[in-house]
């Protein structure tokens, strides 16, 4: 088939010749990889608990155990407002937002498992600093190296899978990221939950079981293959068709292995990939997929749910055992959303489920603030009929944000980017990502005591905002293969008119015939 040299140096439109068939090495290979989520759940899931464990806070924060003992009957919206135990919680994301530009580095330069390698070991050594922590310094030092791992796990994970995973199940196989982290979360929920019945030394326990998704990350690690797209990117090629073939089961790979040398030519050709990202031909991405979506996936009020449910459920007549039970629940209901995404997200498409879902989230949330306006606050307890109502309405939105912005913010932007821009635009994506979960971390607790009710109305519009952007803006990505995502933004209404229409480019940016 004639093709030519698109915007980003890549021949066009062979997709229809791309062959495959799902072979047990693949699968070796995409659940390997996917541990990494695993550690971003487990520590997710594990550190909120392990703060609340009375143990942890007598030796390293023992005011903040005094206070606790002092408002255990309290329930209005400033009761857990102190912002020592969340800038603890927040250093991680600041220490894997900075180090996800050296995983760039590695990334492009030494391959996508290179950086799975580098992630699992600094974050073994932080599960082992803060298993063994005798005083604070200790816990930051080794929130810190929890957080490089995290850095350079969640920029290389999700590049991986999109690279190796067939465009027509590249959404389902991408969200393995997604599956294993909401399995992190709830495996930490259930350790913590028995590890608070060890004295004094339980949460030493939960911190340092983080040390085992991370050696079986390694472990694996060491037997994954490289990502086609990556050895070509080093110029491996022979190395990099014998991969592909495997991968795909076939040695029909004539058409991908051409689009993938063809986009490593182009992308050769670029020294400074994050100032290309600035370019006008990569302006959609950067807009979209770099800055846009994961800035919006921590802004959609998830996090402010899934601490608040505590206090719902205590409501209800939980008592002590309150957080254990809503952080079950609403982490069953990610995974059970996160297979939902797995299964039907190629098959509706990414804007669909954008879409639906965050019309479901916009409806929780105002239910949530007219319920709490009317009912909640001033130290009053919530009816049993008004609590159980407000349970249904968090698994709903839960349920909402667990099959769209949970896992698309992270499919989403892991396809959009050229082969040349792909490890900077993913290091800016992870960089925007932890800066606005360290952000909401450090500030949702002190916003709910001021704005109360009030919170959930702003995450309400802010989802309607995130949804008119992804409506008017993001074109459909279901099944078009990675490296001709950027014809689609050639065709889009709005983005032609700044990337051009697709005028034939050779890989040094002057007008090349077709081939």
């Amino acid at each position: 088939m004639a093709g030519g040299f698109g915007g980003d140096g890549v021949l066009s439109e062979r997709a229809h010749q791309y062959e495959y068939r799902i072979t047990g090495y693949f699968i070796f290979a995409c659940i390997v990889a996917a541990l990494g989520g695993s550690l971003f759940g487990y520590d997710l899931g594990v550190s909120g608990g392990v703060t609340s464990m009375d143990d942890f806070l007598k030796e390293f924060f023992p005011k903040i155990y005094r206070r606790k003992q002092l408002h255990l009957n309290e329930t209005d919206y400033c009761k857990y407002d102190n912002q020592i135990l969340t800038l603890f919680t927040s250093s991680l994301y600041f220490a894997g937002l900075i180090s996800t530009f050296g995983a760039s580095h590695v990334t492009r330069n030494k391959g996508r498992k290179a950086s799975i390698l580098v992630g699992a070991v600094s974050f073994f050594i932080g599960a082992v600093l803060n298993a063994a922590a005798k005083n604070i310094a200790m816990l930051i030092i080794g929130r810190i190296f929890l957080g490089i791992g995290i850095g350079f796990g969640n920029q290389a994970v999700p590049l991986y899978l999109s690279e190796m995973a067939p465009a027509k199940i590249r959404g389902a196989v991408n969200q393995l990221f997604q599956l294993t982290t909401c399995l992190g979360i709830l495996i930490a929920n259930l350790i913590n939950y028995g590890t608070d019945k060890i004295h004094p030394w339980g949460w030493r326990l939960s911190l340092g079981l983080a040390t085992v998704p991370a050696t079986l990350m390694f472990v694996g690690g060491l037997f994954l293959p490289e990502t086609p797209n990556s050895l070509v990117e080093q110029g491996r090629l022979e190395e990099a068709r014998k991969v592909l073939e495997r991968v795909r089961g076939t040695t029909k790979v004539d058409a991908e292995y051409a689009d993938l040398v063809d986009a490593s030519n182009a992308a050769r050709a670029i020294k400074h990939p994050f100032r290309n990202l600035l370019a006008r031909k990569n302006r959609p991405q950067l807009v979209i997929g770099a800055l846009g979506i994961p800035a919006f996936q921590q802004l959609t009020g998830m996090n402010s749910i899934l601490f608040y449910a505590p206090v719902i459920f205590q409501s209800l007549g939980f008592g002590s055992g309150a957080a254990l039970y809503s952080s079950v629940i609403t982490s069953g209901a990610l995974v059970l959303a996160a297979f939902i995404s797995m299964a039907l997200v190629d098959k509706f498409g990414r804007r669909a489920f954008f879409l639906e879902a965050g019309t479901e989230m916009i409806c929780c949330l105002v239910a949530v603030a007219i319920t709490l306006a009317l009912k909640f606050g001033q130290g009053e307890v919530l009816p049993k009929g008004i609590g159980i109502f407000l349970v249904i309405v968090i698994c709903i939105f839960v349920l909402a944000y667990g099959r769209s912005w949970g896992p698309l913010g992270w499919l989403v932007p892991s396809e959009l980017f050229p082969l040349e821009t792909r490890s900077a635009g993913q290091s800016v994506v992870v960089c925007v990502n932890l800066l606005f979960t360290a952000l909401i971390a450090q500030c949702f607790l002190a916003s709910l005591c001021h704005l109360q009710y009030g919170i959930f109305l702003l995450f309400a519009g802010l989802i309607m905002i995130m949804s008119s952007f992804i409506f008017f803006l993001l074109p459909e990505t279901k099944q078009v293969p990675i490296e001709e995502i950027y014809l689609l933004f050639q065709k889009h209404w709005f983005w032609k008119r700044i990337v051009g229409d697709g005028e034939q480019v050779g890989p040094n940016g002057k007008p090349g015939a077709q081939v």
